[in-house]
């Protein structure tokens, strides 16, 4: 029933109530019986009609009205003038028959007569609301509670801040944007109620209000608040909110940008449409140029002699980067996309005044900005192969690996985590493997370079984590000769937190699994890095993450058998151990310890005569 009242124009909505209101006067000039509460009657509906009327004139006359309220309201109004309409027509000459049949009561007429005051009431709150009073061109948000929200207050407010965002004037619909984004954020409720009661369309229309950043910072942040679960990012999505969003972030000072961009994220988070969405439109190049903004220092000649090697590369390459962005065949934006090819360039003016408004800006503002640019680059790469690829193609690897070695804090671990998500994608996809981590690629050679940083002098576990599940998944990238990466993780197996030295264990499995080609040379490595003693010292302690080190030392042994250093670890013994209690708990084990019993039996022979050989 809502569908099809959604369907009809608002002109046509209100038509009806006109019409019965008609209908209820005259029934009442013509009652014979309740003379005196059909005349009370009339004169309600006759206040009722005289809001009405202007009603329809002020929606024929404003541009972008606010349906929402006026449609409920006038739909409770038209079902009670025609219970008024039924009750009035009862007190007509009728026969007998009829009248005993048709028994009316001064209680049906004072309901009928509250229902009706509780309409004017609705009426009064709703002309407030639109203020057809003065066509719209009072300031201020008319807040107060119709009868027909007693029992739900939030929808009124909810009503009375979407239409002044929507129609208000321009101090007041930012007031109002905030307002929204104060009242989401009690709870999911209030959240769901604005979304339903039509409040992305009108914070999405304050979005562009690119002459004012103040609208645009206070609409983002209502979306942001909003954008917290999947169907409400669906929402602004099937409103087209995602071109409108990648525009404002392209052509916006950074003030500006700082909420867009983590709108991005949140909507990237929770839905991925919206990752598929955002990067149609081209999102990433954006986000890449504004995280590289500054990213490297052009330093004196003093200062470069005091750089490292693969600092110098990044900076080389992402000055490179740099200029070929103002060369307009390596943009191929959309319409909405296409103003952001001239935000960093000296062509528009525009542009350029944002530039040296980032360039005046303070170093709080450019570092959030950065932060929350990482963190959309991050949640756009998370699980997405397409966007992960996006961003080695923007140099966005060699932005982050920067980042990486010169920042601290929340920059540093998103950019890490933004890194750990596109080595995944990597991991799974053998052409963006190929593409992003060839050996001879400065970008992947920088990566690498502060992965090994990060896993070897910083003692943050939050940091070391990623860090080494990157490393993991890039595990089948390293040839056999690159054996730096194996000591750092190997080291990380003895670490005193628990998650770190799990980490490394699933790291180095990837190194010496049977599906990575060099697996034999790995496993080699990670025994001359004397891994074996840490592994044996960690399966003593039992810990639920037993099962990633014996996998571990499974694979040593079936790559590695022949090594001495198996057998005078005495792993032998600490594998038919596991044979017994982890396979028990662990099915996925049943084969991999006894082959590795097995190749262990084969090189040390004698060792465990008693032992029947596993044939493979």
């Amino acid at each position: 029933m809502m569908g099809s009242a959604e369907e009809k124009r608002i002109e046509d909505e209100l038509s009806y109530p006109i019409l019965l209101a008609e209908r209820v006067r005259a029934a009442a000039e013509e009652a014979e019986s309740f003379k005196v509460d059909c005349a009370e009657v009339g004169k309600q509906v006759d206040r009722l009609s005289q809001m009405l009327r202007p009603l329809v004139r002020s929606t024929t006359s404003v541009q972008s009205l606010y349906e929402r309220p006026i449609r409920r309201v006038v739909s409770e109004v038209s079902k009670n003038l025609e219970r008024a309409l039924t009750l009035v027509r009862k007190c007509k000459r009728q026969s007998i028959l009829r009248r005993v049949v048709r028994i009316t009561s001064a209680t049906d007429f004072r309901k009928v007569s509250n229902l009706l005051d509780a309409s004017i009431g609705d009426m009064k709150w709703l002309m407030g609301v639109l203020d057809t009073e003065n066509n719209g061109t009072a300031s201020g948000i008319f807040l107060s509670l119709p009868p027909i929200a007693s029992n739900d207050p939030i929808i009124s407010w909810v009503w009375s801040y979407i239409a002044t965002v929507q129609m208000g004037q321009l101090a007041d619909r930012i007031e109002a944007a905030n307002n929204l984004a104060s009242l989401a954020r009690d709870n999911d409720r209030n959240k769901k109620i604005t979304v339903e009661e039509g409040g992305i369309p009108p914070l999405l229309k304050l979005l562009k209000e690119s002459s004012s950043p103040e609208a645009q910072i206070a609409a983002a942040n209502a979306l942001f608040v909003l954008a917290n679960e999947l169907e409400r990012v669906r929402s602004i999505v099937d409103e087209m909110g995602v071109p409108i969003v990648v525009q404002v972030l392209g052509d916006s000072p950074m003030k500006v940008q700082i909420p867009v961009a983590k709108l991005v994220a949140t909507m990237a988070e929770h839905d991925q449409l919206a990752q598929e969405d955002f990067a149609r439109e081209n999102v990433i190049r954006p986000l890449v140029t504004l995280l590289s903004f500054e990213a490297f220092v052009e330093d004196s000649k003093a200062q470069l002699g005091k750089q490292s090697i693969h600092s110098i590369v990044i900076n080389k390459e992402l000055e490179k980067f740099s200029s070929t962005g103002s060369n307009s065949r390596n943009f191929s934006y959309r319409p909405y996309a296409n103003s952001y090819s001239n935000l960093h360039l000296e062509g528009s003016s525009r542009g350029g005044n944002h530039r040296k408004e980032r360039e005046n800006e303070k170093p709080e503002v450019k570092i959030q900005l950065k932060i929350n640019c990482a963190e959309a680059l991050w949640l756009l790469a998370k699980g997405s192969v397409s966007n992960s690829r996006r961003i080695t193609e923007t140099k966005g690897l060699l932005c982050l690996a920067k980042l990486v070695e010169t920042e601290e804090g929340e920059l540093q671990y998103n950019c890490l985590m933004a890194i750990m998500e596109i080595t995944a994608a990597a991991e799974s996809n053998s052409d963006l493997r190929r593409a992003a981590f060839k050996t001879n690629s400065p970008a992947a050679k920088a990566v690498i370079d502060q992965l090994l940083r990060v896993i070897k002098e910083l003692d943050s576990p939050t940091l070391q984590v990623p860090a080494i599940r990157s490393v993991g998944s890039l595990a089948r990238t390293f040839p056999a000769r690159e054996t730096r990466v194996i000591g750092p993780l190997v080291k990380q197996l003895d670490n005193k937190d628990q998650e770190v030295a799990v980490e490394a264990a699933i790291a180095l499995q990837k190194f010496a699994s049977p599906d990575n080609f060099l697996c034999m040379d790995h496993s080699k490595s990670i025994i001359e890095f004397n891994g074996v003693p840490s592994l044996m010292r960690l399966l003593r302690c039992g810990d639920k993450a037993q099962l990633h080190r014996v996998v571990l030392l499974c694979y040593l042994a079936i790559h590695a058998g022949d090594n001495e250093a198996l057998e005078q670890a005495r792993v032998l013994t600490a594998l038919e151990g596991a044979d017994r209690m982890v396979v028990a708990h662990h099915p996925d084990l049943k084969e991999l310890v006894p082959r590795a019993i097995y190749q262990l039996n084969l090189y040390h022979t004698g060792a465990h005569p008693q032992r029947q050989l596993y044939e493979p």
